[in-house]
């Protein structure tokens, strides 16, 4: 088990993502994004639930009653599944795309769905669209189809606040989940688990990004991956890495607590701005059992 804890202060997120957001063109829109609701949705709260604690956060359910539609095929991504909460009566909710690794299918990353949208979120599982081998820019880029999707043809569409997306990915679909970030920056956050890509310079990447490491990872192994792509997130407005003890390249794909609890927090604390979830993620935890390490920018309002 090791230990290299690291802190560095990261910029506050109001003014990065008010700041930032306003001269950059967006990969795929081809349009700028509309820099006052950005800032908006940056500033303002959407609390949805219940107070937070440790118990609920580690829950395998949150307490959201939730259906779910199946997609066909799209022209941007193979298809997939939305999980999507029932209650409307708190107004809109942000919303997730997920994509599989490697030769995987949305099964993979299904837990995701009833975990995230029990708790108050939209979030889209989906298929890659050529084959199980797509690369990861190319998953990249059918997240964020996905997210158009879910935004504009859905038929949810009218739930979801468009102006709080976020990505997440596992493996090759956690590399697509950097790309997707980099080409988007108005996206609210990012969770790349245990990722791969090629590429190990991000210092472009404006969003707020959890990284998802495991420490025996035999395929994308944390000091060629997790790690350096960490390292270069250097214009994130804030940045996190957590490290599982003993875990595998695979230990996403199944129903985890301790992943479970660290993705929740993050996508409530910047998709949603909920500074209740804040505690649950700074100061950082220390390694233990379940985690060998965790870096972070140590998230601040």
């Amino acid at each position: 088990m090791k230990h290299r804890p690291r802190r560095v202060r990261g910029l506050r997120l109001k003014l990065a993502l008010a700041g930032i957001v306003a001269g950059t063109v967006l990969f795929g829109s081809g349009a700028l994004p509309d820099t006052a609701s950005t800032a908006s949705a940056a500033e303002q709260e959407y609390r949805r639930g219940p107070a937070p604690t440790l118990a609920s956060l580690q829950a395998e359910k949150g307490p959201f009653a939730y259906k779910t539609a199946t997609v066909p095929s799209q022209s941007g991504f193979g298809g997939g599944t939305i999980y999507y909460p029932t209650d409307t009566s708190q107004g809109t909710f942000g919303a997730v795309a997920i994509a599989p690794g490697f030769t995987e299918s949305q099964s993979a990353v299904a837990w995701f769905g009833s975990k995230l949208a029990s708790n108050g979120f939209v979030v889209f599982t989906i298929n890659v669209k050529n084959t199980w081998l797509d690369q990861p820019d190319y998953r990249g880029l059918q997240l964020l189809s996905a997210l158009d999707y879910l935004t504009k043809n859905s038929v949810v569409r009218d739930q979801i606040d468009p102006n709080r997306l976020a990505v997440a990915g596992h493996s090759m679909g956690g590399g697509g989940a950097l790309s997707a970030a980099n080409a988007r920056p108005s996206i609210q956050a990012a969770v790349p688990l245990t990722p791969w890509h090629t590429d190990k310079t991000w210092e472009n990447l404006r969003v707020p990004t959890l990284i998802v490491g495991a420490e025996n990872d035999g395929i994308a192994s944390v000091s060629r991956h997790a790690e350096p792509l960490y390292e270069s997130l250097t214009s994130a407005p804030e940045r996190a890495y957590l490290e599982l003890n003993d875990a595998g390249h695979m230990v996403s794909n199944s129903y985890n607590t301790t992943i479970g609890q660290y993705t929740l927090a993050w996508l409530k604390r910047y998709v949603d701005n909920d500074t209740r979830y804040e505690q649950f993620l700074c100061p950082p935890p220390s390694a233990s059992t379940l985690i060998s390490e965790y870096r972070s920018s140590c998230p601040g309002s």
